[in-house]
């Protein structure tokens, strides 16, 4: 055999070597590195993601939540948000604020003002938020509703301002989701695909769980839980999209005897006394998920089924009073057949 000849069958050899290296490599297991910790206070994180080089972002996450903190959280005095509850004007600091205001003007608008921020004067009064708690009576609740409502400010990419210098907002109704978002987004631009990311119990996810090779597993809490008992009534598959729960089983007051929970209508001023137990709502981003669970609280669940016929690219899990003791749930039919009901599941949720 002449020299050429072995040369090419050398150089075969190894462009094929090379090959099965980089197949292997490619087509193994995915390890799947998991970062947990705290942020808005004493509120826990889980992220989960799979990657070939098992880098750990926990620095650069808890970096990120922290700037997010800095800009939107009520309870830190030096806060974006907090510095605008303060004065009539604020020039923002960060993305955050100006991206928040503008999918709540969005929110505000299509629930017709169940969803609403600038609740935060309400928030206070019945003692769910960072000042001092009084005990509102029906003209005190009159003289706040003066000076509440979104319609009562205006932002631009780098401004917001206020009509009266007494109105406040408070995102805690979406903020968690929001900062899902955040989180996720910062992993996707690092390369990840398949993740999972979950904030007090507000869920987005990318791509697939590659442990099992399935969909992301999701629990749905159970109205009937208790905080020192929690449970799930159901579990739910997901991909490539987010899921936000809200319910009133824990957050609650009560005043003179009386159980206020901390879903309050902005329309009234009062606590919302609604048949609906829990609303899981699956959007495209957690920051609508979060912000329209508390919405469908607020509106009870005949209106929010009306809703979410009108807006076919939400989908949601309802659990509600049907009244004589009887509880009813209802879902979208676009998330339907990705829940499973206690009674029906095999297998335990990633989450």
């Amino acid at each position: 055999m002449d020299n050429r000849r072995k040369n090419i069958i050398y150089t075969l050899v190894l462009v094929s070597l090379v090959a099965l290296v980089y197949f292997f490599r490619n087509t193994g297991t995915v390890p799947m590195v998991t970062v947990t910790g705290k942020t808005m206070g004493p509120i826990s994180y889980s992220v989960k993601y799979f990657d070939r080089e098992e880098r750990n972002f926990k620095s650069g996450i808890d970096s990120l939540l922290e700037a997010f903190n800095a800009s939107l959280n009520t309870y830190i005095e030096s806060s974006e948000i907090s510095a605008f509850n303060r004065d009539s004007a604020y020039t923002f600091r960060s993305p955050f604020f100006p991206k928040v205001l503008e999918a709540s003007r969005q929110l505000f608008e299509a629930t017709g003002g169940a969803y609403d921020p600038t609740v935060m004067p309400f928030v206070n009064a019945w003692g769910f938020g960072p000042a001092r708690a009084v005990e509102p009576d029906s003209a005190y609740i009159d003289s706040l509703r003066v000076f509440t409502g979104f319609g009562k400010l205006s932002f631009s990419s780098e401004v917001v301002r206020k009509e009266d210098a007494r109105l406040q907002l408070d995102f805690s109704a979406s903020a968690k989701g929001y900062g899902v978002d955040v989180v996720l987004e910062y992993l996707m631009d690092r390369g990840i695909k398949n993740a999972f990311v979950e904030i007090g119990g507000e869920v987005r996810v990318a791509g697939m769980n590659l442990e099992n090779d399935s969909p992301w597993r999701i629990g749905i809490l159970d109205p009937g839980s208790t905080e020192s008992n929690q449970y799930f009534i159901g579990m739910v598959e997901l991909k490539d999209r987010a899921m936000a729960t809200s319910g009133n089983y824990f957050n609650y007051r009560v005043i003179n005897g009386i159980r206020y929970s901390h879903t309050i209508n902005p329309r009234t001023g009062y606590p919302e006394i609604s048949p609906i137990l829990s609303a899981s709502v699956f959007a495209e981003n957690c920051l609508e998920a979060d912000a329209l669970a508390t919405a469908f609280m607020v509106m009870g669940h005949d209106k929010a089924i009306a809703f979410l016929n009108n807006h076919e690219e939400y989908d949601a899990f309802l659990v509600f009073d049907a009244g004589n003791g009887e509880v009813s749930t209802y879902a979208t039919e676009g998330i339907s057949e990705s829940i499973k009901l206690r009674e029906e599941q095999s297998g335990l949720p990633d989450k």
